[in-house]
């Protein structure tokens, strides 16, 4: 069956749809809006008449290109193309700012490669255990995941600690808009049938850092300040060189395994895994006072957990039929069109197809890394564009890209509103990458939340070893983080004191 699901791989038909279907995921990732998901959904008909192993392999193609190509708009414009790709923005937008684009693209296509690679190599081998692991999360253990997710939020608020958890708490209420999760009673609707499905997670994206980016952009333009990128961007290889692939690659296995990790629960997805990883590596890094000045490791981080997220989406996919996220949902529906049954005994019963999937999976990221290593150039010529001319047209795409997510003009409103509020959150000095995991966290905590709570009288926590096991890790993950911020706010302050005492002497003379 190995050998029959690589020679149908191995078709030049195949190879061709493989081709394609990265190279228009990729497409459709590096525009803010346009998603992985977007991009399924619209070449799903087109498989129709194909063969199983040629639609589904384009179908993962489409998916791999989708999640890859999102690191172009995040490093060269500060935009996820994807949710996924978020925490990309916080290394890979000030290193192009430092001249240093042909880096920040050259790390995050090749790692983006490496942690497809580790996703894949442990969706073969791992599936069964794996799933056996992803069945034991019930109410409790959704729970304590979440809770342990949003603790992350006191690494990421820097400095000022209130501030970034006023940020989370205004992302977690925000995404209470909407129908409740258990009874379905409209919250914070206002009478408006369009909020009733809550906001979308694509349209927060865009108008925080799309919006606001034109916004700061306006206003540079009126004070006539300099908010203009360096454009003598020298490309030397794939941009870094091998020791620092070599020094890297501890970084990149343990941002693999946590996005493998995230990728096999259903509901949490890409946006989580890259914000979990990149949390991970600085609270664990000698230099993390670098992070988000332009660090190659805090896109290493990112962009290594969203696409081990991909081998661990399709374990439960695969193996159980649970798809974990809206793009394998729309795997699930490709595998169904072309009578490909998901579950235990898929092997049995489609196991040629099941391994030209794996194989076709490999292609796939072989042909997006090809693919996004020769575009860098290209790519770079986009910070050549001057700004005036480039983000009208960013914001009609992103516009697009929030019609399009639900076929609805109000979205569009709704992508200016938070664009407007996020201009004002930066003006303010509050962080806005704490409201965005609040956000995606906050309805899975509530949902599960009160699942225990109904649950709590009859099951108790103690029966639930997975349960305590993760809220012992919350509260060590709390000391740690709020210890490190300490030090990080003294080291801030003496460096600020220093300067100011250098600059009195310098006055004095």
């Amino acid at each position: 069956m190995i050998l029959e699901g690589l020679m149908q791989v191995l078709q030049p038909m195949t190879i061709v749809l493989v081709a394609i279907g990265v190279a228009v995921g990729i497409i459709f990732g590096s525009i803010p809006g346009l998603t992985a998901t977007m991009a399924i959904v619209m070449f799903l008909p087109v498989t129709y008449s194909m063969s199983a192993s040629e639609g589904i392999s384009m179908l993962m193609a489409l998916y791999i290109g989708g999640i890859s190509g999102g690191l172009i708009s995040a490093i060269l414009l500060n935009i996820p193309g994807t949710p996924s790709s978020v925490a990309t923005c916080f290394d890979g937008k000030p290193l192009a700012d430092k001249g240093e684009a042909g880096k920040a693209l050259g790390t995050g296509v090749v790692f983006s490669f490496v942690g497809t690679i580790i996703g894949i190599a442990l969706l073969v081998i791992l599936a069964p255990v794996l799933c056996d692991f992803a069945l034991k999360f019930q109410a409790y253990e959704y729970c304590a995941l979440a809770l342990f997710s949003l603790s992350m939020v006191i690494a990421l608020t820097g400095h000022d600690m209130p501030k970034g958890l006023i940020s989370a708490v205004l992302g977690a209420l925000l995404a209470t808009v909407g129908l409740a999760p258990i009874d379905s009673r409209p919250r914070f609707t206002f009478g408006m049938y369009q909020l009733n499905n809550g906001f979308a997670l694509v349209v927060l994206l865009i108008g925080l850092f799309a919006i606001s980016e034109v916004m700061a952009y306006a206003e540079s333009v009126r004070q006539k300040q300099d908010f203009t990128i360096r454009s003598n961007v020298k490309i030397k290889g794939v941009g870094f060189t091998f020791k620092e692939f070599v020094g890297q690659l501890r970084n990149a296995v343990v941002s693999a395994l946590i996005g493998v990790g995230i990728g096999i629960l259903p509901g949490i997805g890409g946006g989580v895994s890259c914000m979990i990883s990149y949390t991970v590596s600085k609270n664990t890094s000698k230099h993390r006072e670098l992070y988000g000045t332009g660090i190659m490791d805090g896109v290493v981080a990112s962009e290594t957990a969203n696409n081990g997220t991909i081998g661990g989406a399709m374990i439960p996919l695969l193996s159980l039929g649970i798809p974990g996220d809206a793009a394998t949902a729309m795997l699930l529906g490709g595998l169904q069109v072309h009578n490909v049954a998901p579950g235990p005994l898929i092997y049995e019963k489609n196991g040629v197809v099941v391994y030209a999937i794996f194989f076709a999976m490999v292609l796939s990221a072989i042909f997006m890394m090809l693919f996004m290593l020769l575009g860098m150039r290209f790519f770079i010529s986009v910070l050549k564009v001057p700004k005036n001319y480039l983000l009208p047209v960013v914001v009609v795409l992103c516009g697009i890209g929030a019609i399009g997510n639900a076929n609805a003009l109000f979205d569009t409103y709704c992508m200016v509103g938070f664009g407007l509020m996020s201009y004002l959150m930066i003006k303010s000095k509050i962080p806005t990458v704490p409201m965005i995991l609040g956000f995606i966290l906050g309805p899975t905590f509530e949902q599960n939340l009160r699942r225990v709570s109904q649950l709590a009288s009859s099951d108790s926590f103690i029966g639930h070893p997975i349960f305590c096991v993760l809220i012992v890790a919350t509260v060590f993950v709390v000391i740690f983080s709020v210890r490190a911020n300490l030090k990080d706010a003294k080291r801030a302050q003496e460096l600020e004191a220093a300067e100011l005492h250098r600059e009195a002497a310098g006055g004095d003379e």
